[in-house]
């Protein structure tokens, strides 16, 4: 997304990027074209994976399978919103925090499935998502802090963070019913129909001005990496839960981090390799303590 939106020194390539504006119009569009991607090579691959997924899908119609078409539903919708909450709040205040405040999900991933599930977090996960959380806050470049921002900006934010939460945890309860890949699907293929839907009534303008190529390009390799990640995601959901698949997810701004400094040579200060020390020390400790 970043290169989209802003020039960057690629490994490799060079300068690029700066296709698009970073606006919510824009941001809706790519996820439409991820989407349009993503969807049908998901379908392709979860094939060979998971064979019987298109019976799972049609069997969604039958009124036995109820219960299991309603969290699929919700599992889509909840992606669908928690995406468009974060693109909102990233519009109102600076991406870092509304980032930051995204990546609070842990903790109400945490309080959904005590309540749900009745898995009381320990005091030492509790101390460990703490952890998680600091490490993250300390990845974010100082400078990021400075912008500007709205009250409307933090609620959206947090409201997007716990979209996500009930997404992950309507994500342990439909396994019951689902299969990982088949939900994971279902969720695609429905944020699929709601980005098309935004942009139906929003429609973008001058789209034979835009750089298409690299536009696809960046589409396709996002699209696929977010199916992976949400296909991983899933699956570690249904393995070890929602709460401790949250504490590992909540890596992702350190891993952001590392990966910029990899690919678009962005450095790092001390305090940020710090916060990427903490995060990694205390994802670590997640397979010691129960």
């Amino acid at each position: 997304m970043r290169i989209l939106f802003a020039e960057q020194t690629l490994v490799g390539v060079g300068v690029t990027g700066g296709f698009l504006a970073p606006t919510l119009h824009n941001s809706f569009f790519l996820l439409l074209l991820r989407m349009v991607l993503a969807v049908p090579l998901m379908g392709l691959l979860t094939t060979r994976l998971h064979p019987p997924i298109w019976r799972d899908v049609r069997q969604l119609a039958n009124p036995t399978q109820r219960r299991a078409l309603w969290h699929a539903l919700a599992g889509g919708t909840l992606m669908f919103a928690y995406l468009a909450l974060l693109y909102v709040s990233i519009g109102l205040i600076a991406t870092a925090i509304a980032l930051t405040l995204f990546f609070t999900f842990p903790i109400f991933t945490a309080l959904l499935s005590w309540r749900f599930f009745g898995q009381k977090p320990s005091a030492m996960r509790w101390a460990i998502i703490g952890g998680v959380l600091l490490g993250s806050l300390l990845t974010i470049p100082s400078e990021q802090w400075s912008g500007g921002g709205s009250t409307w900006g933090v609620v959206l934010g947090i409201t997007s963070g716990i979209a996500y939460a009930l997404y992950t945890v309507n994500a342990q309860k439909s396994f019951d019913y689902l299969h990982p890949l088949t939900y994971t699907w279902v969720s695609f293929a429905i944020t699929l129909l709601l980005s098309a839907l935004c942009l139906v009534v929003w429609p973008l303008a001058n789209t034979q001005d835009l750089a298409w190529q690299p536009i696809w390009i960046a589409s396709l390799i996002s699209g696929v990496v977010t199916f992976a990640g949400h296909m991983l995601y899933n699956l570690g959901i249904k393995y070890v839960g929602a709460t401790t698949a949250a504490m590992v997810g909540s890596a992702n701004p350190a891993l952001t981090v590392v990966l910029a400094w990899v690919t678009i040579q962005e450095m790092l200060n001390a305090v940020q390799l710090i916060g990427v020390g903490i995060t990694t020390v205390s994802v670590s400790a997640l397979s010691r303590f129960k």
